[in-house]
């Protein structure tokens, strides 16, 4: 009988184990590798406290996540092995570099449990490339890396002033790693920075020399590294991750989950780290029946016009289509029109071009001024088709009966208020744990004060529109920032204006660097 052997060498169905290095701290640095091998776990073994959750949000639903606090790594990963799972060991950084290679697969390799490896972005070279340190240049061509983190250094090898040298695991000890390079012959003078939290959102970086890096970095969080050398003046010209106009800024994004995507993502562009926090619900309508006769009219030639005045427009009518077995050629012959850019981009993903967008303000009131009159001689059929929220205001109504058309109002979706959002997110709220808020509609004003209270007066309000500004002052709040238009994009936009140029005040006046929230009583500050 001839046995199989997996890819691995292992029978087929035998349990492994893959050694997967999950970056320094940025889940973006994840390897396509260690993201397929994740996909295909049926354990993971990670230590939680270190593993964002974006990194385990490439697993199956139906996977074991096992706490490496719960026991020995090794042992874990064997057990599980050994009955036949197909197991991945989450490290930090690259797995053979300042990790548990050594130590984890030498057990793994001793108890004869077929194991792989797959390297991921170390810390060594991650780190300084996000604090805009090169660890080489023309001048500099050699790299010597130490790992402090059990003492007894032999400071006097790494001596050589035209190596840059970069500690890992000096972050208690960051006095004796300066005093013993100056002792085995490096100059006091020589540049150093500590870059702590390397990668994240919470990243922060301290330029100094040996003889002023202990001083200068007291405080700083773990985990840490140094990086000694010439190559550390060149962060002044290639620093781009901190200098981002809304670095480590927590902006609160009062929308729908399906609405904040986009948006969350944008922010993330700029530094930003998102929070969602949904102020409303949207649901079926409580009778299906008014939209059917509408879907039925829509096919059989009874409107002119359709009018889509939301995102959640489109998906009520789309979804309804998937009901019935049609798709966006039911539109063939109809005229299309949408209130802005976003739900534009929603028709077009549906598989439609509208025929009419306003070119101005991106509104009902905004598509009203734009719109036709009804033309008996070019227009067969004078009927309208709205499908809308029951909450939906008239004016667009108003404006196109004046012009001569008739208005058939169709709810396609409720929008009812959300639930509160977790106790944490309400303190952060009202508390000023937040840097801004963005309000998209005058709705989601009203809806957050209701379900988690007012902002706190530190906090950034960063509004759509005119409208959505008049219902924040209206409700006691300060308007810090207002979008040049109205869509979601150029809010974020403006936020990210508003951010940098409030750094660029601070440097300037030579003021700490201070996010908003870090400005009210209590709030811990940064160097």
């Amino acid at each position: 009988m001839t046995v199989l052997e997996g890819a691995d060498g292992a029978p087929p169905g035998a349990g492994r184990v893959v050694l997967v290095g999950m970056g320094p701290g940025d889940p973006g640095l994840l390897t396509l590798r260690a993201a397929a091998e994740l996909a295909r776990a049926d354990t993971v073994i990670v230590s939680r406290e270190h593993c964002p959750p974006e990194i385990l949000s490439h697993c199956r639903p139906d996977v074991e996540i096992v706490d490496s606090a719960a026991g020995d790594p090794a042992l874990l990963a064997e057990r599980a092995a050994e009955a036949g799972r197909r197991v991945v060991r989450l490290l930090q950084g690259d797995p053979g570099l300042g990790c548990g290679l050594a130590a984890e697969g030498g057990a793994l390799a001793k108890a004869g449990v077929p194991f792989e490896i797959v390297p991921g972005v170390s810390a060594v070279t991650g780190v300084p490339g996000y604090a805009g340190i090169p660890l080489t240049d023309a001048a500099h061509r050699e790299v010597r890396v130490v790992d402090a983190s059990q003492g007894g250094v032999d400071w006097e090898r790494f001596a050589s002033p035209d190596a840059t040298l970069v500690v890992i695991g000096a972050e208690g000890a960051v006095a004796e790693v300066c005093k013993g390079l100056v002792a085995a012959g490096r100059p006091d003078s020589t540049p150093a920075a500590m870059t702590s939290l390397g990668t994240t959102t919470e990243q922060e970086t301290v330029v100094s020399t040996l003889h002023k890096l202990a001083s200068d970095t007291k405080g700083m969080e773990a985990p840490a590294l140094i990086i000694v050398g010439d190559v550390v003046n060149r962060r002044d010209e290639l620093s781009w991750f901190e200098t981002k106009p809304l670095f480590g800024w927590r902006v609160l994004v009062p929308r729908t989950k399906e609405q904040a995507a986009s948006l969350s993502d944008q922010l993330r562009g700029y530094g930003a780290v998102p929070d969602e926090v949904p102020t409303i619900s949207v649901e079926p309508p409580r009778t299906p029946q008014q939209m059917e006769r509408a879907v039925k009219g829509l096919v059989t030639g009874r409107y002119e016009w359709v009018v889509f005045t939301s995102t959640n427009a489109v998906k009520a009518v789309r979804e309804k289509f998937v009901d019935y077995g049609l798709d966006a050629r039911a539109f063939a012959g109809l005229k299309v029109a949408a209130v802005g850019e976003q739900t534009a981009a929603a028709l077009v993903e549906f598989g439609i071009q509208p025929d009419l967008t306003p070119s101005g303000e991106q509104s009902g009131e905004g598509l009203a001024r734009e719109w036709p009159p009804y033309d008996a001689d070019l227009d067969p059929i004078n009927r309208v088709l709205l499908p809308r929220a029951d909450i939906a205001t008239d004016v667009l109504i108003a404006r196109l009966t004046e012009l001569g058309w008739e208005c058939e109002d169709v709810t396609a979706y409720r929008t009812v208020r959300a639930a509160p959002p977790p106790e944490p997110i309400r303190n952060a709220i009202k508390g000023g744990g937040f840097d801004a808020v963005l309000f998209t509609s005058s709705s989601t004003v009203k809806n957050l004060i209701g379900i988690a209270g007012k902002p706190h007066k530190v906090t950034v309000i960063a509004v759509i529109g005119p409208q959505t500004a008049k219902t924040a002052e209206e409700y006691g709040l300060r308007v810090d920032v207002m979008a040049d238009k109205p869509s979601v994009s150029a809010l974020a936009a403006a936020l990210a204006e508003y951010g940098a140029k409030r750094r660029a005040a601070q440097i300037e006046a030579g003021d700490p660097l201070r996010k908003p929230s870090q400005m009210r009583r209590g709030a811990r500050r940064r160097r």
